[in-house]
C-alpha cells in the first residue's frame, strides 16, 4: 500500500504543464529563451527525475 503513494508523484509533470496560460509568457527569459520554452524544457528533465524516483521507490525493476 505504501508503494502506491509514489505513483501520485507522476501527476506533478502532467499538472504543471496542463494549463498553458499559466506559463505562456515571455519573462523571465533565461539565456535568451522565453519563459514558455524553458519552463517546458525544465519539466522534461524534471519528469525524467520523477519517473526515476518512482521507479526506484516502488521497486518496479524488470529483468530485460
Amino acid at each position: 500500500m505504501k508503494r502506491r503513494f509514489w505513483y501520485w508523484l507522476l501527476i506533478l509533470p502532467f499538472a504543471a504543464t496542463l494549463y498553458p496560460p499559466f506559463y505562456a509568457r515571455l519573462n523571465p527569459a533565461v539565456a535568451g529563451f522565453p519563459f514558455f520554452y524553458w519552463y517546458q524544457l525544465l519539466w522534461v528533465v524534471l519528469a525524467a527525475v520523477v519517473v526515476g524516483i518512482v521507479l526506484v521507490a516502488t521497486g518496479d525493476r524488470r529483468d530485460v
